[in-house]
């Protein structure tokens, strides 16, 4: 068992990006299906750094929270479905919250860094993606 903790084989990295799909991308749908489930209430107010209007601007939150983070879940078109969720993410930080001290910053960083990782790593031997290119 210690062996295979202390593994670099394909297995044990293979795991460990289904679990960070499965859980970053888990914890992102709860955002945006709340968002979607109070949509008129948010859409007065949300902010609109793209200039598109409040309305689309939480609409496409909602798809990238929602949407491409059930992609992500099941490894399905991952690298294209994180591009939504990077964008997100950055936007989140570097423009809304931009002048925020790092507390109001940091829940925005915590899922846009395993973003990252999974856009350059790939989704891993345990997703639809690789199911299907075999």
């Amino acid at each position: 068992m210690i062996k295979f903790l202390l593994s670099t084989k394909s297995i044990a990295l293979d795991l460990a990006l289904l679990i960070l799909r499965i859980s970053v991308g888990g914890m992102m749908m709860t955002h945006g299906w709340n968002k979607l489930m109070k949509f008129q209430e948010k859409s007065v107010s949300w902010p609109d750094p793209l200039h598109v209007g409040s309305s689309i601007s939480l609409g496409m939150t909602i798809f990238a929270e929602l949407f491409c983070a059930g992609l992500l879940v099941v490894g399905l078109f991952s690298r294209l479905a994180l591009l939504p969720l990077l964008f997100l993410m950055t936007m989140a930080v570097f423009v809304i919250h931009a002048g925020d001290p790092f507390g109001d910053k940091e829940h925005a960083i915590l899922f846009l860094v395993p973003y990252a990782v999974l856009f350059l790593s790939g989704p891993g031997r345990y997703s639809l993606d690789r199911m299907m290119n075999k």
